[in-house]
C-alpha cells in the first residue's frame, strides 16, 4: 500500500479540489469567484498526476523483488524494521491526507462573526472627496464596503436622503449595539478584512451572532468626514429581514 501513497495523496487533494469547484460553489469560501478556472485546473492536474503515478508504481517492482524472478528477498529488512521512509516517502506524509478528508467531508463554513471581532477596524487609505452619483430609485442596494465608503468619505453626501438595502451577517459590540457586517476578500479568506454598519431603531430583538440579514435604512451622519469618529457608519433601520447566506459570503474590494 505504501508504494501507491503519492498516487493516493495527489488523487485525494486533486478530488477534493474538484468537489469544492466542479460540484457547488463551496471554493467561494476561501477564494474569490475569479480564481475558479484556476483551481479547476489544478485539480484535474492532481488527479491526473496521481493516475500517472500510480501506473508507474504498478509497473516498477518494489525495493525487495527480485525484476527477473519475482521472488522477493527478506535479508536486506533485518537491519531495518520501524524505518519511517522509504521510496513511497516519509510516513509523516499521510497527515496530508486531513486537510483533503475534511475538505471532501466537512468543508469549513465561511468566516463569520468570530474572524470579523478578532480584526481591529481596517479602512481603505483614501482621502475626502467626492463620490459618483448613486442610481435612481430607493431603495438603492449597496455592499456594506460601498456604504461604508460614502458615509465616512464622500464630501457629496451621496447618501443623504436615500433608503439603501444592505445584506450581511450579525455582529455585537460590548455596549448591546449590533452591526451588519461583511469580510472583504481580496484574493482569497486569509486576507479578509471587515466592513461593519451600526444598525439603530431596528424593532426586532437582538438577533443572534452570524444570523444572515437584510436591512432597510437611511444613513444617519456621524461624526467628521474622513475622520475615526465616523467609522462605524450608522444605519437607521425600517426593516431587518432574516436571509439566507448568499452563495458568495464575501465582498470584493
Amino acid at each position: 500500500m505504501r508504494r501507491y501513497g503519492p498516487a493516493a495523496l495527489l488523487l485525494l487533494t486533486g478530488g477534493a479540489v474538484l468537489r469544492i469547484t466542479l460540484f457547488g460553489d463551496l471554493y467561494l469560501r476561501y477564494v474569490q469567484a475569479g480564481l475558479r478556472p484556476y483551481l479547476i485546473v489544478s485539480g484535474v492536474a492532481l488527479v491526473l498526476l496521481g493516475l500517472v503515478t500510480a501506473v508507474l508504481r504498478h509497473r516498477t517492482p518494489g525495493p525487495h523483488e527480485d525484476v527477473h524472478h519475482g521472488d522477493v528477498h527478506h535479508g536486506d529488512d533485518e537491519g531495518h524494521e520501524g524505518h519511517s521512509h522509504g521510496p513511497a516517502g516519509p510516513r509523516v506524509a499521510w497527515l496530508l491526507t486531513l486537510p483533503a478528508l475534511a475538505l471532501l467531508l466537512f468543508p469549513p463554513p465561511a468566516l463569520g462573526s468570530y474572524s470579523a471581532g478578532r480584526e481591529a477596524a481596517q479602512r481603505a487609505a483614501q482621502g475626502v472627496g467626492a463620490f459618483p452619483a448613486l442610481p435612481a430609485g430607493n431603495p438603492v442596494e449597496l455592499t456594506v464596503a460601498e456604504f461604508s465608503s460614502r458615509a465616512i468619505y464622500d464630501s457629496g453626501r451621496s447618501l443623504k436622503g436615500r433608503t439603501v438595502r444592505l445584506t450581511g451577517f450579525v455582529t455585537h459590540g460590548d455596549d448591546g449595539t449590533w452591526y451588519v457586517t461583511r469580510l472583504v476578500v481580496t484574493c482569497c479568506a486569509a486576507d479578509a478584512t471587515t466592513g461593519k454598519v451600526e444598525i439603530r431603531d431596528a424593532d426586532d430583538d437582538v438577533l443572534p451572532a452570524d444570523t444572515w440579514v437584510t436591512v432597510i435604512g437611511t444613513w444617519r451622519p456621524k461624526g467628521r468626514l474622513g475622520s475615526d469618529a465616523a467609522w462605524p457608519p450608522v444605519l437607521d433601520a425600517a426593516t431587518v429581514t432574516r436571509v439566507k447566506q448568499p452563495a458568495d459570503p464575501y465582498e470584493n474590494p
